[in-house]
């Protein structure tokens, strides 16, 4: 089921991890500092300078020392910082046709240019998170393993809307301007919702993002955001029974190689609650015999990442604060979970 990666392997994938944090950075600072443009313009005898950031343009002040400091900043910060990701982004192309060649490539490539653009938008590891069989590939990242294929091998990807966290103001006016139907269209123009306001969208080759959120106990009092934003042709998400447990999970977030060899962030949530919801999925006397089992070795190999490789407790006092229904699913799926109060060193003998 697990296969560990050889020393290659991991000296290629920390190295890649490595380059990709310093372009996220130096990217982030772009965005952030040198986002735009500057400009010196004359009005009624006089310069000033201008700043311009998307569509807006407003005033920094006649030239002056303080503005010409400004002015220079602006221009020089931002050639080092071009400099700096143009370099980096060369040391990532080499260091990709070396991930393919080795092996390490594993996430789907449309899948990990759908979460560059989430990313892009502030919404990824915040509004929405990666669940379903792309999780995986965070947990192998972490962990050093890959899953056998059949186990990984997928159509789609699944967004869990958490509707809790608001969305910044920076944030709000990227999704605006472009939905997430919008962000999924700058990867694929194909992409188009099923139909309005569905939970679903697919482009030509068949691939399926489905936007997903928790059920409310009480569907008629459902009165929370479903969406991002409320525009009509844009992704409306679809209640599910059992994702409240993911919502209010624990979070944890990796870097991964697509199978054209460049990193992706994958953030997700935590590999015990995965194993323990596809276990419990893997139960339910709805789901399709096909996917059961498909769930259970899922929930299998997500429970041998977090136990044996990141070193994380599955057992009966970490499940103490889990609903029954969790509970019940976890000593059959996972024969090394213990009832609480066990201990392996316990005598076995008469209750004196």
């Amino acid at each position: 089921m697990l296969r560990e990666l050889t020393n290659e392997q991991r000296r290629q994938l920390i190295d890649t991890q490595q380059v990709y944090e310093s372009w996220l950075s130096a990217d982030d600072e772009h965005r952030r500092r040198f986002a735009g443009s500057m400009r010196w313009v004359e009005r009624n005898g006089a310069e000033y300078l201008l700043r311009k950031i998307r569509q807006t343009e407003s005033s920094l002040g006649p030239r002056s020392e303080e503005t010409e400091k400004t002015f220079a900043a602006f221009s020089e910060g931002r050639e080092r910082n071009r400099d700096l990701l143009a370099g980096l982004s060369d040391h990532l192309n080499g260091l990709a046709k070396v991930n393919v060649a080795i092996g390490l490539g594993r996430v789907p490539t449309i899948a990990a240019r759908i979460l560059r653009r989430c990313a892009e938008t502030n919404l990824l590891g915040k509004q929405l998170l990666v669940v379903g069989t792309n999780a995986l590939f965070a947990y192998e990242a972490l962990a050093g393993v890959q899953i056998a294929s059949g186990l990984t091998a997928t159509g789609d990807i699944d967004l869990l809307l958490d509707s809790r966290r608001r969305i910044s103001f920076v944030t709000g006016e990227k999704i605006t301007q472009s939905r997430l139907i919008g962000v999924l269209r700058k990867v694929d123009r194909s992409f188009k919702p099923l139909r309005p306001r569905a939970f679903r969208a697919t482009n030509r080759d068949g691939y399926l993002v489905d936007l997903i959120r928790p059920q409310t106990r009480n569907t008629l009092k459902d009165s929370g955001p479903t969406s991002i934003t409320p525009l009509a042709d844009d992704l409306d998400g679809a209640p599910m029974d059992g994702l409240q447990w993911l919502v209010n999970a624990p979070k944890t977030e990796a870097i991964a190689v697509d199978e054209r060899g460049y990193p992706v962030s994958i953030p997700t949530v935590d590999p015990r609650i995965f194993a323990l919801r596809k276990a419990w999925l893997a139960k339910r006397p709805d789901r399709s015999p096909v996917k059961a089992a498909r769930d259970r070795e899922q929930a299998e190999a997500a429970a041998l990442i977090a136990t044996n490789y990141l070193k994380l407790p599955l057992d009966g006092e970490y499940l103490k604060g889990f609903p029954v229904s969790l509970r019940e699913v976890a000593t059959p799926t996972f024969p090394s979970v213990k009832p609480p109060g066990f201990s392996e060193d316990s005598p076995i003998e008469p209750d004196w």
